[in-house]
C-alpha cells in the first residue's frame, strides 16, 4: 500500500505513559476490515467514535497510522510497521483475559478478614479450625495488620470486616466495640511480684520494665492513663513485639505491660492483673457503612467476637513452668 498523508514527527514514547487500549482496538478494527464504517459495526461503536479513538492514539504517537481518502482507507509506513505487534499484544491480551476468567471459575473461593497481630498469633486459630470445618470449601486469608492499615483494607473491599481497637472513626466506617481488654503484667515465675493476687502501677516504681512500642498505640494509652504517674516508672528496654517483650522476661531482663490476649503461654513467666488504675482498650469489629457480610463472614465475625469475648471475661493468671521431664 501506498503512503499518504504528511507524516507527522515521530517522539517516544515516555517510560510509563498509559498505553491507549481503546484507541490500538480501533486501529486493528480498521486495519482488518477495510474501513470506519465496518470497524464501527464490528466495535458496536459509531462511526465518529472509532474516529476519535484512532485521532487520540495518532496524537499520543505522534504518527499518522490510516491515510483517509474520499475512496478508501490504508495503512501508512508507520501503520504497517505497528499492525503485527498490535495484533499480536491483543492476541496475549486476549489469552490472558481467558486464562484469568478460567481461573477465576476453579480457583478457590477466598474469604479476607484483617485483625491486630497480637489477637491473630494468639486468639485466631482456633476459631479459623472451627469455622474451616462448617465451611471447608473456603480458604481464609488473614491481615495481620497494624489499625491504620486495618482501616484501609476495610474500607478499599480488600477485607471483609476487621478485629481492631477503638479509633476516631472515618466516614465510611462502622466501628462496633464488643467488649474490653485489660492491660496485665507478665513477670518472671522466681519475681516477688508473682506471689501477689494483682500488682499496682505503684508496686511498680522502681522495677525494670520493658516497653512495647507498639503502633496500636498501647504505649501511648498506658501513660495517657497514668499521668504524672508514668514519670515513677523505670522502662530500661523498648520492643516492638509484644513476643520479643515476653521473650525478655522470661529471660529475666525485666517485666512488661501488654494487652491480655495478647498473652502467650510459655514456661516461668506470671501474669498479674494491674489496678489502680485498671487500664482496658476497646476491641471492636470494623465494617464499610452500608455493606452487608455474606453468611460465612457473618458467621466468622460472631467465633471471633465470642472467642475474644470469652477470653478478656477470663484473662490469663499463672502460666506454669513445665513439670520435670517435659519440654
Amino acid at each position: 500500500m501506498a503512503t499518504h498523508g504528511r507524516q507527522r514527527p515521530l517522539r517516544v514514547l515516555p517510560y510509563g505513559m498509559q498505553i491507549d487500549f481503546l484507541g490500538m482496538q480501533a486501529f486493528l478494527a480498521i486495519a482488518e476490515h477495510g474501513s470506519f464504517q465496518q470497524a464501527a459495526l464490528h466495535l458496536n461503536l459509531s462511526q465518529t467514535a472509532v474516529s476519535h479513538r484512532i485521532r487520540k492514539l495518532e496524537d499520543s504517537l505522534g504518527v499518522m497510522l490510516v491515510a483517509r481518502t474520499t475512496r478508501d482507507v490504508t495503512l501508512t509506513d508507520a501503520g504497517r510497521a505497528l499492525l503485527p505487534r498490535v495484533r499480536s499484544a491483543m492476541r496475549e491480551l486476549a489469552l490472558s483475559y481467558e486464562t484469568v476468567r478460567q481461573h477465576r471459575s476453579t480457583a478457590p473461593k477466598w474469604l479476607a478478614f484483617a485483625c491486630l497481630p497480637t489477637l491473630a498469633a494468639q486468639r485466631i486459630s482456633p476459631v479459623l479450625r472451627h469455622f474451616s470445618s462448617v465451611y471447608p470449601e473456603l480458604a481464609i486469608r488473614v491481615f495481620d495488620s497494624s489499625i491504620s492499615e486495618i482501616a484501609e483494607l476495610v474500607e478499599s473491599g480488600v477485607a471483609a470486616f476487621g478485629v481492631s481497637i477503638t479509633t476516631p472513626a472515618r466516614p465510611a466506617l462502622a466501628i462496633e466495640p464488643f467488649t474490653e481488654e485489660p492491660f496485665m503484667l507478665a513477670c518472671p515465675a522466681g519475681h516477688h511480684l508473682a506471689q501477689l493476687a494483682s500488682v499496682t502501677w505503684d508496686q511498680l516504681a522502681g522495677e525494670p520494665l520493658i516497653r512495647i512500642s507498639l503502633s496500636a498505640g498501647n504505649s501511648t494509652t498506658i501513660d495517657d492513663a497514668l499521668g504524672e504517674r508514668r514519670l515513677g516508672l523505670r522502662w530500661i528496654y523498648e520492643a516492638q513485639h509484644t513476643a520479643v517483650a515476653l521473650n525478655f522476661v522470661e529471660a529475666g531482663l525485666g517485666l512488661t505491660v501488654a494487652p491480655a490476649l495478647s498473652m502467650r503461654a510459655s514456661a516461668g513467666i506470671v501474669v498479674k492483673p494491674l489496678d489502680q488504675p485498671r487500664i482496658t482498650r476497646k476491641l471492636a469489629i470494623i465494617t464499610r457503612h452500608g455493606a452487608v457480610l455474606t453468611p460465612p463472614a457473618a458467621t466468622l465475625r460472631d467465633l471471633i467476637v465470642q472467642t475474644l469475648t470469652n477470653s478478656a471475661s477470663a484473662p490469663p493468671t499463672t502460666i506454669p513452668a513445665p513439670a520435670p521431664g517435659h519440654p
